[in-house]
């Protein structure tokens, strides 16, 4: 069976590549999803990704997508700190899921080190730039072919 994973990008990331590159590096979003794309591909999982600048057009995704969704790898970006909503939907969908961050969010301001998704994770990886996103998504594929 193919493992599928919705790969949740919150606000802000479709200005990868030219935004503060010293804490996120200067892959755009689309190099990102091509490289975990590529992942994905050799461990025989399926991914779709979606990006959004506006928590509720995320939150109806993850409604929308639940259904056809065995876990998803997050990226919630300042919504991490912040959205009680997008929490409820994650966790509303019954789904296991992986935090990550590109940047160490414990190294930057404190407001960024409350997640509150984090409790709800099955993990949750930061500080890697987009090996956040290709150890985060193996660790998903992994756990989700363990459970079958």
């Amino acid at each position: 069976m193919t493992v599928r994973i919705g790969v949740l990008n919150g606000p802000n990331l479709n200005l990868l590549g030219t935004r503060e590159p010293e804490h996120y590096g200067t892959l755009t979003l689309a190099e990102i999803e091509r490289r975990i794309g590529q992942v994905a591909d050799e461990a025989s999982a399926e991914i779709e990704c979606f990006q959004s600048n506006d928590e509720g057009t995320l939150v109806d995704w993850v409604q929308a997508r639940a259904p056809s969704i065995d876990g998803w790898l997050v990226n919630a970006a300042a919504l991490t700190h912040t959205s009680v909503a997008l929490r409820d939907a994650i966790q509303a969908s019954g789904r296991p899921f992986v935090e990550v961050h590109l940047s160490n969010v414990y190294a930057r301001e404190p407001f960024r080190h409350t997640s509150l998704l984090a409790d709800l994770a099955i993990g949750v990886i930061a500080g890697f730039r987009v090996d956040s996103y290709v150890f985060g998504l193996r660790a998903l594929i992994g756990h989700l072919q363990a459970a079958e």
